[in-house]
């Protein structure tokens, strides 16, 4: 995948649900968008979870470990930054993720 340095308007923050993902269909790529109301930011990653080889991770639930907020996938659990991708169960895994902003009401990804 090519990636360029423009931000790409994905939805509405009003598509958004607090503390939750939703699904979005960007460059014939799917990606999980979670608007986190604690930090009052929004966090973009690959919808792809890579144990189970669905795409799920936005039905994820939210949590914390330490600095780490992350997503745990519906099917196997494991959890996943949504800061960086990185799985915190398994070093050698990790998945795609994005710069993400809210700007003028719209959600934004660096595509």
């Amino acid at each position: 995948m090519t990636h360029s340095t423009t931000w790409t308007t994905v939805c509405s923050q009003n598509d958004l649900v607090p503390n939750s993902g939703i699904c979005a269909l960007v460059n014939d790529v799917q990606i999980a968008l979670f608007y986190v109301e604690k930090e009052q930011d929004v966090f973009a990653i690959a919808n792809h979870d890579p144990f189970s080889q669905a795409n799920v991770l936005s039905r994820g639930l939210i949590g914390s470990k330490g600095d780490d907020i992350f997503v745990a996938s519906p099917v196997y659990k494991q959890h996943f930054c949504l800061k960086s991708g990185r799985c915190l169960d398994d070093e050698n895994t990790h998945i795609q993720s994005w710069p993400a902003q809210i700007k003028n009401g719209e959600v934004q990804v660096l595509f």
